[in-house]
């Protein structure tokens, strides 16, 4: 499934590419930092950047619970009394995934909102099984990450059967918007990729042997990355050569264990486009094993925005870094407020990210704008 119209959404992520490094610039106004303390893991700065939409992605009649499903009852999330349930898909040690849950966190509280969640730790069929388990622990609306996008079958047929209303966030799953779930708020990730490939191109001058990590098969994050950084090759830069393309699941260890690998069968890899930065740490670590310096011998351009890694930009060893901004509380209790609400919501909220290069990662550094 992919997360939005192509063009559409490549436009405006474009137009929005530039880092924020003005606090002002980059935070909704009234709005309050989605993080918690700074000694909490994922924890933000107060300057960190929340979310901002670029484009609802979609068109049409927005959903609201008249609409959901054939109707489902009307809630009000704030009055200390209604359940909300929110499923974390992986583990917190991920600074993406706690950056995530603290930020839902936090907003749950600020709101008054009354909240249970539960992390399925990257296993799907925990993650059905832990749905389930709010459902009869008394939530009467979801907040879910998915950690498959195919995967959820169970879980949202019997939020259904319910006639409970779920919201996505940062992944989609199967089924259709205001049937199966509310919306989709998440990042253009098709177009995050097209942005590392030219950023991978520029660092090569057009011409290299590349390397391919993929995220976790059965997600459109994974779907969507591939295919953005591929065909944006094919288009533009015919020099630029995909030699190896495998899955590290994401995941720091698999990302090395890969890496290490490719550099093995291929060994003249110049080049690396990692789909997230927690395979970018892995990878970095066994080019770094196989006697070859990042950022010389071997150019990388990652997506996710972690504070690593943005060093690792700042330094020279990472070309560049595209932000998933993962600071979600603000915009999905409002999602929830406005379903509710006369206002309604889209299908799809695509939201802005960062672009972390040489240029900018250090100010954004000392402005405490990563995560």
């Amino acid at each position: 499934m992919n997360a939005f119209p192509r063009a559409k959404a490549t436009a405006a992520l474009v137009m929005t590419a530039g880092l924020c490094l003005a606090a002002s610039a980059c935070t909704n106004s009234g709005t309050s930092n989605s993080g918690s303390s700074s000694s909490s893991p994922g924890a933000t700065s107060n300057k960190a950047a929340e979310q901002k939409v670029v484009s609802s992605g979609s068109s049409g009649p927005s959903c609201t619970y008249k609409s959901y499903g054939g109707g489902v009852p009307k809630l009000d999330i704030t009055d200390g009394k209604t359940v909300v349930g929110f499923s974390q898909s992986e583990s917190t040690s991920n600074p993406f995934r706690a950056t995530e849950t603290n930020s839902i966190t936090a907003q749950a509280k600020k709101l008054g909102v009354k909240l249970i969640q539960r992390n399925a730790n990257a296993d799907v069929n925990a993650q059905n099984s832990q749905i389930e388990d709010m459902i009869a622990q008394g939530a009467k609306v979801l907040i879910v990450a998915p950690e498959n996008s195919d995967g959820l079958g169970p879980a949202l047929a019997k939020a259904k059967a319910k006639k409970i209303p779920v919201l996505t966030i940062d992944r989609t799953a199967a089924g259709s918007a205001c049937t199966d779930f509310m919306s989709f708020v998440g990042s253009n990730f098709y177009g995050q990729a097209q942005t590392a490939a030219d950023d991978l191109a520029a660092a090569t001058s057009e011409k290299a042997k590349v390397a391919i990590l993929t995220g976790t098969p059965g997600n459109n994050v994974t779907t969507d990355r591939t295919k953005g950084f591929k065909d944006r090759l094919k288009a533009k830069y015919p020099n630029m050569k995909v030699v190896a393309s495998q899955t590290g699941n994401f995941a720091q260890t698999d990302g090395q264990k890969v890496m290490e690998q490719l550099l093995q069968a291929h060994p003249d890899i110049d080049a690396v486009f990692t789909e997230n930065d927690e395979m970018a740490l892995g990878a970095l670590q066994a080019i770094r094993s196989a006697g070859k310096t990042p950022g010389k011998d071997v150019k990388v351009v990652t997506i996710d925005g972690i504070k690593q890694v943005v060093q690792d930009v700042s330094a020279g060893g990472v070309v560049a870094d595209i932000e998933t901004n993962p600071r979600f509380g603000p915009l999905a209790f409002q999602a929830l407020q406005d379903f509710y609400g006369t206002k309604g919501v889209q299908a799809k909220v695509i939201i802005q990210d960062g672009h972390f290069t040489q240029k900018n990662a250090k100010q954004a550094l000392d402005q405490g704008l990563v995560y």
